[in-house]
């Protein structure tokens, strides 16, 4: 097998090299013709000068002919054979044949390359392919949310409940980065959070927000203007959640132990593409009325 590949890459590389030394050739054949074309002209003005302004050979004229008009076209016959030799002799080396054997060149590079990939990832066991596939990802997109039990997070655009802990955990989490929201969850808080940056999704045109705040017209376009930040966080609401759980990579859920009327979902997780990596517990107190629990998952 290894044999077979090896005897590939050097028939590819003969290849390519025969295709080089022939595009050098052929760069060579139009300098000299560009040369020629440039010592004719000023040969030729020399000729004329020679004859009309110096007077040499001025008596010269074979068959009454002045003899610089002999040689301007023995001259020209030559510049004209030479053209004819580059550009019709040797059509098969003309810019529509380079322009085919750059292509060519360009394909079984690629094709080379993708060998050399293929023959890396069969050499490796499967915690590198993982950890390669975990450095060559930019970013860790998280959805963050707080849901009851049966997936409720909100009624007439506003939370159902009040968890100061959660707050806090929430600010913590997704200071420094974007945060990604529908125009009503824009619309239901005060003013953009601060000390993030506030991205919203709207269909509606010349929607106004302050300055800082990035408007854009779908989630795609949402996560590209978030591309420079590694942890970019999808906040709600419960359509902007169900479009962004095949975008995912980490949820930060907060689970309130108790089931709520709302008009708002969370979207289900499927558990066969999720790991539970972390759980922590909350008692309700008195700044709790529920109970509930920090539920961070990652895609599996």
């Amino acid at each position: 097998m290894f044999g077979k590949k090896n005897a590939s890459t050097q028939e590819i590389d003969k290849e390519q090299l025969e295709l080089f030394k022939t595009a050098q050739k052929r760069i060579k054949q139009k300098k000299r013709l560009y040369a020629h074309f440039v010592v004719f002209l000023i040969g030729s003005v020399f000729l004329i000068l020679a004859n009309t302004v110096f007077k040499i050979g001025l008596d010269f004229k074979p068959f009454g002919v002045n003899w610089f008009v002999y040689a301007i076209a023995i001259w020209l016959f030559l510049f004209i054979y030479h053209v004819i030799n580059v550009f019709i002799t040797s059509k098969l080396l003309s810019k529509k044949w380079e322009e085919k054997q750059l292509n060519l060149i360009v394909a079984k590079q690629k094709e080379r390359i993708a060998q050399l990939e293929t023959q890396v990832e069969n050499d490796m066991s499967f915690p590198e392919k993982k950890a390669l596939k975990a450095a060559a990802k930019k970013t860790d997109i998280t959805m963050i949310v707080a849901a009851g039990e049966n997936n409720s997070i909100g009624k007439n655009n506003q939370m159902i409940w009040n968890l100061k802990d959660d707050f806090k955990r929430f600010k913590s989490l997704t200071s420094g980065h974007h945060i990604i929201m529908g125009r009503k969850t824009y619309e239901s808080l005060d003013k953009p959070l601060p000390n993030r940056t506030n991205v919203v999704i709207t269909r509606q045109p010349n929607y106004q927000v302050p300055d800082g705040v990035i408007v854009v017209n779908s989630l795609e376009d949402a996560l590209d203007a978030a591309r420079a930040d590694k942890q970019p966080f999808i906040i709600g609401g419960g359509e902007i959640y169900k479009q962004g759980l095949n975008f995912a990579d980490k949820l930060e859920i907060t689970r309130v132990h108790a089931e709520f009327d709302g008009d708002t979902f969370f979207p289900e997780i499927d558990m066969t593409n999720w790991k539970e990596v972390t759980r922590t517990e909350h008692s309700k107190d008195e700044n709790h009325a529920y109970n509930f629990s920090y539920i961070t998952y990652i895609r599996s």
